[in-house]
């Protein structure tokens, strides 16, 4: 049994740009012939659509413009203003017309239906990998190999270097010199002391003498 796969891959539609030449050449062609190479555009178109349609309305369309290049001939008149170079005439614009609007809507619908099945083939389906990437090398960075951890001790977190924070100078108080008036009063308080302990020691002499 044949298992699912991927398919045809989509062929891309010509540019844009190519498309709009083409169809003026074509269109330019069917209009300076006065309609007698109206037939080109739809081989084109069946051509590009291989549609029996498309193959038929070209069929039909060659077939016009010869009856019409037929009647336009054997007209009797100079100038082909009789019945035959009427009609003919008529056959060829008719013709022109209706081969030139069918073929300008049926190749952009054409073209139209082509790009979207290209952008929808394009997208990777749902559960299919899509395209493989290209493989690239990815770099090794070594790594420090950690150090045991002892066994029901927790290891402690780093903790970052302490920065001591200079505080501010130390303050020295001024040196207040002693007012005059103190040292006046532990002076004088001095001269009493010697004074008493000067008359303590004579009455001491006295005693002793007696």
């Amino acid at each position: 049994m044949q298992g699912h796969g991927y398919g045809q891959p989509a062929k891309k539609p010509p540019h844009l740009a190519v498309l709009v030449l083409l169809r003026v050449l074509f269109v330019a062609a069917g209009f300076l012939s006065i309609g007698f190479l109206a037939w080109a555009m739809l081989l084109r178109l069946a051509a590009v659509t291989r549609r029996p349609l498309d193959w038929g309305l070209f069929v039909t369309a060659l077939f016009a413009d010869i009856a019409a290049i037929v009647l336009v001939a054997n007209d009797p008149s100079d100038d082909a203003s009789g019945v035959g170079g009427t009609l003919g005439m008529c056959l060829v614009l008719i013709t022109l017309a209706s081969a030139t609007t069918y073929y300008l809507i049926a190749e952009i619908r054409h073209y139209g239906r082509r790009e979207r099945e290209f952008a929808a083939r394009s997208t990777p389906a749902y559960g299919y990998p899509g395209p493989a990437a290209r493989p690239y090398a990815t770099p090794v960075i070594p790594t420090m190999p950690a150090a045991p951890a002892m066994s029901g001790m927790p290891t402690p977190p780093p903790t970052a270097p302490h920065t001591p924070v200079p505080g501010p100078p130390p303050v020295v108080p001024p040196s207040h010199r002693p007012a005059p008036a103190r040292i006046d009063q532990v002076r004088a308080e001095l001269d009493e002391l010697s004074d008493y302990l000067r008359k303590h020691d004579g009455r001491r002499e006295d005693g002793i003498e007696r």
